[in-house]
C-alpha cells in the first residue's frame, strides 16, 4: 500500500509499505480521509514519536475491509471514525479514568502507524459506527472535534462567561463552535491571519482583531483559550484573564516554549491556569454531536489532496494556509 512516512526530523514522503495485518482484536481501516494536525508537525520536528520511521495521521476514518479473528462488533463495509487513543489501562492514571495522563500514552499515528495511508489498524475498541447521513470524508473532523470536547470538560464553563479564543484555525474556531452551545455571552477571536479571522466572523463570533488592545474589555475575560500553542499568545492572553477566570492551554506547544507567570496575581485574583490534553472520554460524544451537525464540514474542510501530496499537504499547513486540510488515499 501507498502511505506518507516521516523518515526522519524534517523529511516526509510517500512510498510504498506492507499492508497492515489486524490483530485478533483489531480492524483494518480503508482510510477515505485523514486530517493534518500540529501533533504532525512536532512529529516531523522530532518531537513526540519515541521512534522513526513512522506512518503519522491520527485523525482519520474509512470503511472496515479486515476483521481479527475475535471480532463480533464490526462488520465488513461498516464506516468507521477511529479515536486513535492507545492506553495501558493498568497505570494509575489509567486506574483512576485519567487513560490520557496514561504512563505508556500512546496513540495511532503518534507513536504507531496511523491513518495517513491507503489501510490502519485500529483496536475494534477505538472504532465509531457513522449514521448513513454522515460523508466518511468528512468524518475525520470528529477527532479534532473531540479534543475541544474535552476541552470544555476541563473548563467547566459556567452559563454568561466571556471567552478570548487565540487562533482561529480549525481548533479555535472548534472552541468557537462549542462557546456557542455551552451557554457563551460573547466568543471574542484573535488571529494575525486576516482569512482565518474571517472565518471566525462567518461562524458567528462576537468580534474579531488581530490583537486584544484591539477590543474594549478592560476587566479581562472571564475564559481565556490559547488554541495557538504561540509563546507570544500564550504570554498575553495569561494576562486578560479576568479576576476569577480560567486559562486554557488547548493548543500544542513546542517542548521548549515558556511563559512568565505572577503568582501573587493567580493568588489574589484565584485565576485558574488549566490545559486539556488530547481525547478523554469524548470521543463517542463528539461523533454524535457531529452527526447533529455542529461543524460544517464545509467550512472546516478548506483543501483535500490525494495522499501522493502529503508534503505539500504539510507544507500548506506549516504556511498557515487554509483551514483543516485531509488528504483522502
Amino acid at each position: 500500500m501507498q502511505a506518507a512516512i516521516v523518515e526522519a526530523p524534517g523529511k516526509v514522503s510517500v512510498t510504498t509499505v506492507p499492508d497492515p495485518t489486524p490483530g485478533p482484536r483489531e480492524v483494518v481501516v480503508s482510510v477515505a480521509s485523514c486530517g493534518l494536525c500540529g501533533t504532525d508537525l512536532h512529529i516531523l520536528q522530532g518531537e513526540f514519536a519515541p521512534t522513526l520511521p513512522l506512518v503519522p495521521g491520527h485523525e482519520f476514518a474509512g470503511e472496515v475491509v479486515g476483521l481479527g479473528r475475535d471480532v463480533t462488533e464490526l462488520a465488513i463495509g461498516d464506516r468507521v471514525a477511529v479515536d486513535p487513543s492507545l492506553h495501558c489501562h493498568e497505570c494509575r492514571y489509567c486506574r483512576s479514568g485519567r487513560g490520557n495522563l496514561c504512563e505508556r500514552w500512546a496513540a495511532i499515528g503518534v507513536t504507531v502507524s496511523g491513518g495517513a495511508a491507503e489501510y490502519a489498524v485500529a483496536p475494534v475498541a477505538n472504532c465509531v459506527r457513522l449514521p448513513e447521513h454522515i460523508d466518511v470524508k468528512d468524518a475525520a473532523l470528529i477527532e479534532p472535534l473531540s479534543c475541544a470536547v474535552r476541552g470544555y470538560d476541563v473548563l467547566n464553563s459556567t452559563l454568561g462567561a466571556e471567552v478570548l479564543i487565540y487562533g482561529s484555525g480549525t481548533m479555535g474556531l472548534m472552541m468557537l463552535e462549542l462557546a456557542k452551545r455551552t451557554g457563551a455571552a460573547g466568543v471574542d477571536v484573535l488571529d494575525v491571519n486576516p482569512d482565518r479571522l474571517a472565518t471566525a466572523a462567518l461562524l458567528g463570533c462576537s468580534r474579531s482583531a488581530a490583537g486584544a488592545d484591539e477590543l474594549d474589555r478592560p476587566g479581562g475575560w472571564d475564559v481565556v483559550i490559547d488554541a495557538t500553542g504561540n509563546a507570544a499568545a500564550i504570554q498575553d492572553g495569561l494576562g486578560r484573564v479576568a479576576k476569577g477566570g480560567t486559562f486554557l492551554q488547548f493548543g500544542v506547544a513546542d517542548y521548549a516554549t515558556t511563559a512568565v507567570i505572577e503568582p501573587y496575581r493567580i493568588y489574589n485574583q484565584e485565576i485558574t491556569i488549566t490545559g486539556s490534553m488530547a481525547v478523554l472520554h469524548s470521543y463517542e460524544r463528539a461523533a454524535a454531536l457531529f452527526a447533529t451537525g455542529v461543524l460544517d464540514p464545509a467550512v472546516f474542510i478548506s483543501d483535500r489532496l490525494p495522499l501522493a501530496q502529503y508534503p505539500q499537504a504539510i507544507d500548506r499547513f506549516k504556511a498557515g494556509i487554509g483551514r483543516k486540510i485531509v488528504v483522502e488515499p
